[in-house]
Formats: C-alpha cells, structure tokens, sequence
C-alpha cells in the first residue's frame, strides 16, 4: 500500500500545481487525473490479489 501513498501524493502535488500555475492549469489537471486512474488501478490490482489468495469456503 505504500505505493497507493506514493501515486496520490503525485495526484495531489498536481492539483496543487494546478491552482498556482494559471497558464498551465489544463495540463496540471489532466496529469492528477492519470494519476487518480493509477491509484484505481493499485487499488483494483490489491483487491484481486487479496481475493486469489484467500482460501475458499467449502
């Protein structure tokens, strides 16, 4: 999960920059949103792998 932690501090640094930096605010948003699909895509990833591992119920 440390790497869940990592992709949104990259999310949230992007927002940030998006709020200061006018002229580039359209580019600063687009890149938060590929890095909240990548924090989706770690959560995703954890889940099913959670779910492989756990035994089965009889």
């Amino acid at each position: 999960m440390n790497r869940l932690v990592e992709i949104r501090s990259q999310e949230f640094l992007c927002r940030e920059r998006a709020a200061l930096d006018v002229e580039r605010r359209v580019f600063w948003l687009t890149q938060a949103q590929e890095w909240e699909q990548r924090a989706l895509d770690e959560i995703a990833y954890h889940f099913r792998e959670c779910n492989l591992t756990e035994p089965q119920a009889a």
